[in-house]
This record gives C-alpha cells, structure tokens and sequence, in this order.
C-alpha cells in the first residue's frame, strides 16, 4: 500500500496504527518492563552493577528500545491525529500537543541510562572514584532515570484524555472504548502523582497502573477489529483486513 505520511486518508490512518500498535507494545514490554526487572534491584547495588557489566548489550538494547519506542510513538500521534481531525480538530489537535510534550522528556532521560554505561566502563578520568563511589553513582542515575520515566507519565497520561474522547465520540469504535482510554489516562496521570507525593503507596499505584489496560484494549480492538469508518471514506475498516 502507497500513501503520503502528509496526506493520511482515516483508512492508511487506522492501518498504520494496526501495524505500529503490535510493534509499540512489544518492544515497550521489552525495553520498559523486562531489560530493567531482568538487570536492576535497587535494593542490592552490588547485584545490579554486577547484571548490567555482563549483560551490557541487553541494557543497550533496552535503551535502543526506549528511543524507538518514542519514535513509533510520534507516528501513532501523527496517525491518530489524521484518523479523527474531522470529528473534533481543536480536540485532535489537543491529543498532539499532550502526546507529543513527553516524548523529549523520555528520550533526555535517556542520558541517566548512558550515564551508568560510560561510569562502568573503566575510562581513566573515572579513576578519582573508589568502587563503593561508582556503585552509588549508578544507583543515582538509575533511580534518577526512573523519576524522569514518571514525569514523561504524566504526559502518556494526559494525552489518553483527548484520545478517548474523541474515540467515544467519532463512532467509529464502541463508545465503552473511549471511556476505557479516558479511564487508562486517569490511571496513569494519578500513578505519577502518587509516586510523587507517597512513594510509601505502592499498593495503591498498582492499582492504578491496572486501570492504565484501557488502553492495550483499545488496540487490540483496532488491531483485530478495525474501525467503523464514514461511508466516504470507504466504510469499514477490518483490522485483520486494512493491509488487504
């Protein structure tokens, strides 16, 4: 399939988002979720400085994943804003600018992870610095990545307002999908906050990272279901079938 990024009808828009939203999650799981519970445990520095020098093209791959992940999340905005400009353009325009807003935040914050990487590789300048210092070092850095991680929530948070009104609203999709996205960004702005204000509260933010699911399934129902667009532009979109 031909089509201009710049002149996305809604049907390329929808079978974009059917093939980057597979890819987003999978490769968000891997660097968000597996590469740091695989390789960090804040409570033991030791063990953590020990994991990340011997898996250091897994803790590379996890930053690579990391921008990726914010590169593929630029185009799933772009698409999103082309699928639903015509049913509210000031609200599409909205999920833009808040989805957009975190994505320099999480990639500077990938300096925190680079950082670890060039205070364990043994460079000469490096050498002011007893064993125990370099380890704590590390520590800093990684808890620091991790805030920063929090702050660009705030704004995957946000941007889930805009985008499940407008999926309510457009008709295209059920309209409990919308409520469920709207749900997930409550989900993940007041997580943030929690962390922020009672980081003592994890069981609390659990819970509300469980809320934040609203959103897997929204793109699961694109992914298998599609959308159900206006006649004039060319009426239903199947998930499974848009690529056909």
């Amino acid at each position: 399939m031909k089509f201009n990024i710049t002149n996305m009808s809604q049907r390329e828009a929808v079978t974009v988002l059917r093939w980057l939203f597979p890819i987003w999650a999978l490769i968000g799981m891997f660097s968000l979720q597996y590469v740091p519970t695989t390789l960090i445990v804040f409570e033991d520095v030791a063990v953590t400085v020990s994991n990340i020098s011997a898996n250091e093209l897994l803790f590379r791959a996890g930053i690579a994943g990391s921008l990726v992940t914010q590169l593929i999340h630029i185009l799933a905005v772009i698409a999103m804003y082309k699928l639903f400009k015509s049913v509210d353009k000031p609200l599409a325009s909205l999920l833009v600018i808040l989805g957009l807003v975190g994505v320099p935040i999480a990639m500077f914050n990938e300096f925190n992870q680079f950082a670890v990487l060039i205070l364990l590789s043994g460079v000469e300048y490096l050498n002011v610095f007893g064993v125990e210092q370099l380890q704590s070092l590390i520590m800093f850095f990684l808890s620091l990545y991790q805030e920063g991680m929090m702050i660009a929530t705030i704004f995957w948070g946000l941007w889930l307002f805009p985008y499940g009104l407008l999926v309510k609203k457009s008709g295209y999709f059920p309209k409990i999908l919308g409520i469920l996205v709207v749900v997930a960004g409550i989900g993940y702005t007041l997580a943030a906050f929690v962390h922020f204000l009672f980081p003592e509260y994890g069981s609390v933010i659990s819970f509300l990272d469980f809320l934040t699911m609203g959103e897997v399934v929204f793109m699961v129902w694109v992914l298998f279901k599609g959308a159900k667009l206006p006649s004039d532009e060319g009426g239903e979109v199947k998930g499974l079938e848009a690529t056909k």
